[in-house]
């Protein structure tokens, strides 16, 4: 078989089949992404104000005139997991507010926190509350809203750090 002829592979090739599938993976990614979207009330930002799960409030308000990222997680969830270190470093650049639903105590969800090396604003959703008001039904889901409070993209799976960062980059 010539396949399995390695002799016959060059760099051109790998890379050119790599650039394939890549580019494969990532239509239909996005694709997957577009369909599994929440179908929203409204585009504009919601007035969100709620305890946080370190005892914190989060007002939205505060917020006005600068991008905000919405991210839907929970504990049990691996994608979640994985995610996890990307919205770290987004939440340091920009502003972001992580809703963990059903995802057990404020304790079990710092304890979460701790164990995975993140520290971002979280809201508590223990009755699915947020979830619902966003119709969300896929975890993670992500919604950045721009400047003027307006949706500017919703993203259902895993998202990159550099996806992320670029998008909030785009809402400024």
């Amino acid at each position: 078989m010539k396949f399995l002829d390695y002799k016959s592979w060059n760099i051109k090739k790998i890379v050119r089949e790599i650039a394939i599938m890549g580019l494969i993976i990532f239509v239909v990614s996005n694709a997957l992404s577009y369909i599994r979207k929440p179908d929203l009330q409204s585009s504009q930002l919601p007035t969100i104000s709620a305890p946080l799960s370190n005892g914190e409030v989060f007002n939205s308000n505060a917020f006005k005139n600068r991008p905000l990222m919405i991210h839907f997680w929970a504990t049990w969830c691996p994608v979640c997991k994985r995610e996890a270190g990307n919205i770290q470093t987004v939440s340091e650049y920009y502003n972001v507010l992580t809703i963990a639903v059903k995802s057990g105590s404020n304790e079990e969800i710092n304890r979460y926190l701790k164990e995975q090396g993140v520290d971002y604003r979280v809201i508590n959703d223990i009755n699915s509350k947020w979830a619902n008001l966003y119709s969300v039904g896929v975890f993670p889901t992500t919604f950045i809203y721009n400047a003027e409070g307006t949706i500017a993209f919703t993203e259902v799976g895993y998202t990159s750090t550099l996806g992320l960062l670029a998008r909030m980059w785009w809402a400024e």
